[in-house]
């Protein structure tokens, strides 16, 4: 698939190996239909199940009402690197308009 290098802001929520309930910030280094490379330094371990709120910056398209819009998107932690790690999206998301 054809990868991307766009950095867009997204929040992302898991649950920790504790069982405990994680949200953090983060940004895309690139990305795809299929998945994407989170920038932080602190990386999921491989394996662990996401869901991640994307927001799209629609100010430069004229025609389109709303000036954002919100991708929610789950999928799993594939790969680590000190700079961040790698997800897969699953089939399930949801684009939102935001005000």
């Amino acid at each position: 698939m054809d990868r991307f290098s766009l950095e867009l802001r997204a929040r992302i929520s898991a649950v920790d190996n504790n069982g405990n309930p994680r949200s953090f910030e983060v940004a895309t280094r690139d990305i795809c239909a299929a998945g994407a490379f989170l920038q932080t330094d602190q990386p999921l371990p491989v394996g662990t199940d996401i869901e991640m709120n994307l927001v799209l910056p629609l100010a430069h398209l004229p025609k389109i009402e709303n000036k954002r819009s919100r991708i929610d998107v789950s999928g799993a932690v594939i790969r680590t690197e000190s700079e961040g790690m790698a997800v897969c999206f699953d089939k399930k998301y949801q684009i939102s308009p935001m005000a």
